[in-house]
């Protein structure tokens, strides 16, 4: 077995995965968090939380901007 079958066989959850990402994008972690996390999340996993953080973050942007504007 190769290593990303390994990897991708991580049992963390989704949600545990999402609340990493967004603690990743907010900036705050602790080291030994990203210890464990590194050794337990699944990459696939920490893929689509990322893609599904950022789509949240411009969405977010774009309504602000758009209030801002008055649109």
């Amino acid at each position: 077995m190769n290593d990303l079958e390994k990897a991708s066989r991580r049992k963390m959850s989704f949600f545990a995965t999402m609340k990493a990402v967004f603690w990743s994008f907010f900036g705050v972690r602790k080291k030994s968090d990203y210890e464990k996390d590194a050794q337990q999340l699944n990459p696939v996993h920490v893929i689509i939380a990322g893609l599904l953080g950022a789509l949240v973050f411009i969405l977010t942007l774009v309504m602000i901007v758009r209030s801002v504007v008055g649109r």
